[in-house]
């Protein structure tokens, strides 16, 4: 029968109760991820804790640990190694802080002797530190490089190796502000120390057995505590596996799936939502959207007891690392230049929902042997489609319930938005600021000179300057500039660097900086010798016409 025990403890004493045990963070875990802001405001509260108190019984409840009983005795932590890690970086910080100061201050000494137990085994009979170098925890979860350095810090009190390091940085600005606190409130300064050894209230939930802690976890998550939805997937998954060996190789594969997404520039959040799409169109489900957690809670995670989960999550984020980076995981598909172009466009469109569709494609159909030329198909209606719906009617709950019915009329192999017509004039082109630089985009595409993938690093070029200049305006008014300034017949997709090169000059200063462009719609604006009223109004007509084009070519117009 489970068993557990909740009771609240001090800082002070919850870690000096473990004389010769340990809180081990096991490997399922994420890593150390306190950055300074988090570490600054924590300290910040306890301050105003402090000078704030209005009794003697007050108590600053910092949070709850939720944990196992492990091997020897010690604890395996389930929730809340972030701030055990955090909380030791500053009682080493207040350490040295002691260290430094008079030891003949007996009050000093006194509070050195109070925080030695909470990092270190202390001599029974000599009252001594028997080893500095062994301290509170063990991490699984931390690299050789991170353990090492965390140990450093505890064992030295000083920073170590890498400062870039999330121990390294956050141990030095408790250092920081143990002086600046120290020097300014030298009075206070060891009611500091006592008030976070004595008054820091932690809530220690401990359980009898790892599947209970695990579903503690869980249900305190759910409850709306801050971690991510994929640490709670993630222990839900580890607790699905039957052995120890399949916990440890999911391990593994997690570790995997959580570099690709890093190298995709992508979270993994990100996978499980484009996932639960494809679950979606599976049961044929175009209802209202609802959270991620709460989408796979229901039924007790059952979604995520599919043996096959890990093998899905990493198809599907080893796709969208060859969309966004070229690179070729599996080679038993290809994603072509021609593609590329369509996802460079659909990258800048105001909302993500056109991910799901493709997502949904690619599980479905991605063994196909003509999948190079169906997914660019795909995309070439999903283009037209998402831009000239959002010409229309620009706001994302107009595009969600197509969304829906696309997925799953791709999971049946049907033809989707069949029929779907817009009807797009001029006015719409200008509907929405947030279209400007997909619709350039789209357009520099749309140029059959443009064989190449564009650079992403890119800016929208007026090619009639927006800063107004009196001199080389070869008859232009102001009034007319301001008049003509944003109609897309002014504006180009540009090279940055290229761009910045180019200035805000007069055409025929910008003219030999287009020459260089490898953007063919800029490349062709050296074929004029002036750019005046009438140039702009032919491009603008150009513009329009060549998505117009393209829209209808796809059936959306």
């Amino acid at each position: 029968m489970p068993e557990l025990s909740v009771h609240k403890i001090p800082v002070g004493k919850l870690f000096s109760e473990m004389q010769g045990k340990k809180f081990v963070v096991p490997n399922f875990q994420r890593s150390y991820s306190w950055d300074v802001e988090k570490c600054e405001t924590l300290w910040q509260d306890v301050i105003n804790f402090l000078e704030s108190e209005e009794s003697e019984d007050a108590e600053y409840f910092l949070g709850t640990i939720v944990s196992n009983d492990g091997e020897g005795g010690n604890q395996e932590v389930i929730d809340g190694q972030q701030r055990i890690t955090t909380l030791l970086l500053i009682l080493r910080a207040f350490y040295s802080k002691l260290e430094n100061m008079p030891q003949s201050d007996k009050e000093v000494v006194g509070l050195k002797t109070d925080i030695e137990p909470c990092i270190w085994d202390i001599d029974r009979k000599t009252k001594e530190i028997k080893d500095m170098a062994n301290i509170r925890i063990n991490s699984y979860v931390a690299t050789e490089d991170e353990n090492t350095i965390f140990h450093k810090i505890l064992a030295n009190g000083d920073c170590y190796g890498d400062l870039k390091n999330n121990y390294n940085l956050n141990f030095a600005y408790f250092q920081k502000a143990c002086d600046e606190y120290a020097e300014q409130n030298p009075m206070q300064w060891k009611d500091l120390c006592v008030t976070f050894l004595d008054k820091c209230i932690i809530l220690p939930i401990n359980c009898n057995s790892q599947e209970t802690a695990l579903t503690i976890f869980s249900t305190l998550n759910d409850r709306g505590m801050p971690l991510d939805d994929s640490d709670i997937f993630k222990a839900q998954i580890y607790k699905n596996q039957p052995t120890e060996q399949a916990r440890k190789d999911f391990t593994e594969q997690w570790k995997e799936l959580n570099q690709v997404c890093v190298s995709a520039g992508i979270k993994i959040n990100d996978i499980f939502r484009y996932y639960s799409h494809i679950i979606r169109a599976k049961k044929q489900d175009n209802s209202k959207e609802i959270a991620l957690r709460r989408f796979y809670a229901e039924k007790n995670y059952v979604i995520l007891a599919n043996e096959n989960i890990m093998e899905d999550l990493s198809k599907l984020a080893d796709f969208w690392l060859c969309l966004n980076t070229g690179s070729k995981p599996d080679e038993s598909y290809t994603i072509s230049d021609e593609s590329r172009k369509f996802i460079n466009c659909l990258a800048y469109y105001p909302n993500e929902y056109w991910k799901y569709v493709i997502s949904v494609y690619f599980m479905r159909n991605c063994q196909a042997e003509n999948f190079e030329h169906e997914f660019t198909e795909l995309l070439k209606k999903v283009t037209a489609f998402m831009f000239a719906k959002f010409l229309v009617a620009p706001t994302v709950n107009q595009v969600k319930m197509d969304i829906f019915n696309a997925c799953i009329a791709i999971h049946k192999n049907a033809d989707f938005w069949a029929g779907v017509k817009f009807q797009i004039d001029e006015e719409k082109f200008y509907s929405s600021a947030k279209m400007a630089k997909p619709l350039l985009l789209l357009h520099a595409y749309l140029n059959p000179k443009q064989t190449a993938v564009l650079p992403k690093d890119f800016q929208v070029e007026h090619i009639l300057p927006r800063k107004w200049q009196n001199t080389n305006y070869n008859g232009w008014t102001q009034k007319q500039a301001a008049e003509y300034l944003e109609k897309f017949g002014n504006k180009v997709i540009f090279e940055r660097k290229l761009n910045i090169q180019a200035g805000n000059g007069y055409f025929g200063r910008k003219k030999e900086r287009y020459g260089e462009s490898r953007i063919a719609d800029v490349r062709e604006l050296t074929s004029l010798d002036d750019f005046t009223v009438e140039n702009i109004e032919v491009r603008e007509k150009a513009f329009q016409g060549r998505l117009l084009q393209f829209f209808s070519g796809q059936g959306v117009c």
